[in-house]
């Protein structure tokens, strides 16, 4: 037996909580997986909060397993490209929707969705990532196939204090880019310009309606928030700058018109961190091992056990959470 996180429906009613799970239990619930995982950390993203608030439809099947990311040793593996004693992580791919996730001391997966770890992180590393870090590394990487270059002007990154956000501010600063913060707390001014941001401004200049058109600011953005924000972060964007679309935080509106992208040349950039292929994780991942200072990463990352993860969605969801959170599920 192990202990995971049980999320359960029967109408209206929902539930959340630690419960012992049996690995032929497991095994049932995930049909077509080769490969069996110990996992030792998991972590909570945005999309983790939604599910274990139930403030959103996250769960397409019942019961679930919560948990879109963890990281491990394959303990078992029916695929040769997987071998007992491996480190993988797993991120996305319909866990905690469709298939049982990672917020649990075991997890199987099929094996074309393991990426394996980076020699230069540890699984505890790889989960203070997560799919939120792992999101920021795809959208730097999808504005620089895109062409933006540092020395064409400032990166406005919204949700800066969020996990996608803390650590697309770390990784832009680490390749030159002067990065603009927008936040709603003020009082983490000092925490974004550790990672590396050279201004903080407030949300509020961006979260409400605005023109279609509007002075050109940024030669890119990473949006993790959406709605107005993301159509006002477009409408500022300089002349064929891009935006790079990863979240929706504020809402899956987008109030906007085709002035910036046929009268700009402006790029919106989508990116889907679920479903992306493996060579495009693999260069996010890559990245990630390259440009992301390790101590920062520690300094914006806190752990909590197995059973904190409930608090943890809590403070998602209402505002109260910065940076990223790591759950050791063997405690």
């Amino acid at each position: 037996m192990f202990k995971a996180i049980f999320l359960t429906r029967d109408g209206e009613q929902f539930d959340a909580a630690v419960r012992d799970i049996s690995e032929d239990e497991l095994a049932r619930q995930t049909p077509g997986t080769e490969v069996l995982l110990d996992v030792e950390y998991s972590t909570i993203n945005y999309k983790d909060a939604l599910a274990l608030t139930n403030r959103s439809p996250i769960v397409r099947r019942w019961p679930m397993v919560a948990g879109i990311d963890c990281a491990g040793r394959v303990a078992a593996s029916d695929d040769p490209r997987w071998r007992v004693g491996d480190r993988a992580i797993l991120n996305g791919w319909g866990a905690s929707e469709q298939h049982w996730g990672g917020l649990s001391q075991k997890a199987r997966s099929r094996a074309d969705w393991l990426v394996p770890l980076p020699p230069e992180f540890t699984t505890r590393q790889a989960m203070a990532i997560g799919t939120a870090g792992y999101t920021a590394a795809l959208s730097l990487s999808a504005l620089d196939h895109y062409g933006i270059k540092a020395e064409q002007g400032d990166v406005l990154v919204t949700g800066a204090t969020g996990g996608v956000g803390s650590i697309a501010i770390a990784l832009l600063a680490a390749r030159g880019f002067r990065v603009v913060a927008a936040t709603g707390k003020p009082a983490e001014g000092d925490y974004l310009k550790r990672l590396g941001a050279a201004e903080v401004i407030d949300r509020k200049e961006l979260s409400a309606a605005g023109k279609p058109l509007q002075s050109e600011r940024w030669a890119a953005a990473v949006d993790s928030v959406g709605s107005h924000t993301l159509a006002n972060a477009c409408a500022q964007v300089k002349r064929a700058g891009a935006v790079a679309a990863c979240g929706l935080a504020q809402g899956m509106d987008l109030p906007t018109t085709v002035a910036p992208f046929i009268l700009r040349g402006v790029a919106l950039l989508g990116i889907d961190s679920a479903q992306a292929p493996l060579a495009r994780r693999l260069a996010a991942w890559k990245l990630l091992s390259e440009s992301l200072n390790k101590a920062l990463l520690e300094s914006m990352t806190r752990e909590v056990p197995l059973a904190g993860a409930f608090d943890t969605a809590r403070d998602i969801m209402e505002g109260r959470n910065t940076g990223r959170v790591v759950v050791d599920v063997n405690r």
